[in-house]
């Protein structure tokens, strides 16, 4: 009976009165559990928005890629001794870079990506994305696939025509100056005639439109056959770089020292972990400082509890007076308010979490009415790049580790107040009433 009353207590003076102390409790309890709520529900968006964005990112860029920085003729060796390294799917041939679209006057300057499209990984990823078109990802010589960020702002439809201007400048200079130095009018003529093959846009048929749920893909890049990209960089029979799929995405680090370590480091070789580096550590980055920041809060509240019960230990000097009176040790007097302290952290951890899994799952209900009433998108597809609402993931780490930190803050709060009561000697207590 003696072991268990530092318990009974607690709870007794935890009991609902109506007095002061109780609001204040009741306080110390609601600033924990905001506390946890709120790191909860920033921290699960920010883990979601990662999450959201390696998705899209594997959806629409390969694993690894590598290439020399500039043109690349007679591939064919290196593909093959790429293909034999492990984990490596497949290894497809690319061009890419800027160019000019014309539609009905209007005019971007998107990245054109030339492609092979021969069936296997590099299809089968397109083929998931393209959200309008025959879904038979139809890409040949005088067709062409666009996102839908892109076609709605130029209002370009399945079947519509669209012009691509070639922006081989090299080349155009150099027909020039021959066409300048031309002696004789035949060897003018052919001047002339090369530049105008050089500089001749392509039509090509829009067949497909595609949605990566990334705003920067859709409304920057069209997709072409790799020999119509050849024909407008006048390559030839040369590509940019090649486009490996591996076995597990998240080994393409494993496979690009090994791609490189292969090829005797005579190419660039980087995963898809490194090209979109900077993203991943900017949200890194901003979701480690809100987890400082807002673990200020818990803090905040920390200071409540211990305000709250050193308010207690005064209140209660004379029932202390009397219970190390009746023998109990410093250590009971101690445990008390420490049990105390304890309890309010458990109470306000279990509420926070419940506001938060709540939060989080009516997240875009809570946005939409928040952005209607003051007039206000809180999530913008078009600032943050990416579709589909408010992302959250909520992870198990996440919640043993904020539910620890409010629970040990507690905890610690606890100590002041109760060292305070423990050192408090029986006839003082007694005398003071």
């Amino acid at each position: 009976m003696i072991k268990k009353f530092s318990l009974f207590l607690a709870l007794r003076y935890l009991k609902p009165k109506r007095s002061f102390v109780s609001v204040i409790t009741l306080i110390s309890v609601l600033g924990v559990a905001l506390g946890v709520t709120l790191l909860l529900v920033v921290i699960s968006v920010f883990t979601g928005y990662g999450e959201r964005i390696k998705e899209t990112i594997l959806g629409f860029e390969p694993h690894v890629i590598v290439d020399s920085g500039q043109i690349m003729y007679d591939s064919d060796l290196l593909i093959e001794q790429i293909n034999k390294i492990p984990d490596v799917v497949s290894v497809t041939p690319y061009m890419r870079g800027q160019a000019v679209l014309d539609f009905r006057g209007q005019r971007l300057a998107p990245q054109l990506r030339g492609i092979d499209p021969s069936p296997g990984p590099e299809t089968e990823r397109m083929k998931k994305i393209i959200s309008k078109g025959d879904g038979e990802y139809d890409l040949d010589l005088d067709t062409a696939i666009i996102g839908d960020q892109m076609a709605d702002s130029l209002g370009i439809r399945i079947g519509d025509v669209i012009t691509i201007y070639s922006p081989n400048i090299d080349a155009i200079m150099d027909a020039i100056d021959a066409f300048t130095d031309s002696a004789s009018e035949e060897e003018k003529k052919k001047a002339f005639d090369s530049i105008r093959q050089v500089s001749l846009p392509q039509e090509l048929i829009v067949t497909g439109i595609f949605n990566s749920g990334h705003n920067d893909f859709d409304s920057n890049v069209v997709f072409v056959h790799l020999e119509t990209g050849q024909a407008l960089y006048n390559l030839r029979d040369g590509i940019h770089g090649l486009a490996l799929q591996t076995e597990d995405s998240f080994l393409a680090h494993q496979v690009r020292d090994a791609v490189a370590e292969a090829t005797d480091y005579r190419y660039r070789v980087a995963s898809w972990m490194d090209i979109h580096k900077y993203i991943f550590d900017a949200v890194a980055m901003e979701r480690q400082a809100m987890y400082f920041l807002l673990f200020m809060v818990m803090i905040v509240a920390a200071f409540c509890i211990m305000n709250t019960m050193i308010t207690v230990v005064y209140q209660k000097r004379a029932e202390i007076g009397v219970l190390k009176a009746l023998g109990a040790s410093e250590q009971q007097v101690a445990s008390l308010f420490l049990i105390q302290g304890m309890i309010v952290g458990i109470i306000g951890v279990i509420v926070g979490l419940g506001l938060a899994f709540l939060i989080i799952a009516y997240r875009n209900a809570i946005t939409s009415t928040i952005g209607k009433l003051f007039g206000i998108e809180i999530f913008s597809s078009q600032v943050y790049m990416i579709e589909g609402g408010l992302p959250a993931v909520v992870t198990s780490q996440d919640v043993i580790a904020i539910s620890l930190g409010a629970f040990i803050s507690c905890a610690l709060a606890s100590l002041a107040p109760a060292w305070i009561a423990a050192r408090l000697e029986p006839a003082k207590s007694l005398r003071s009433e």
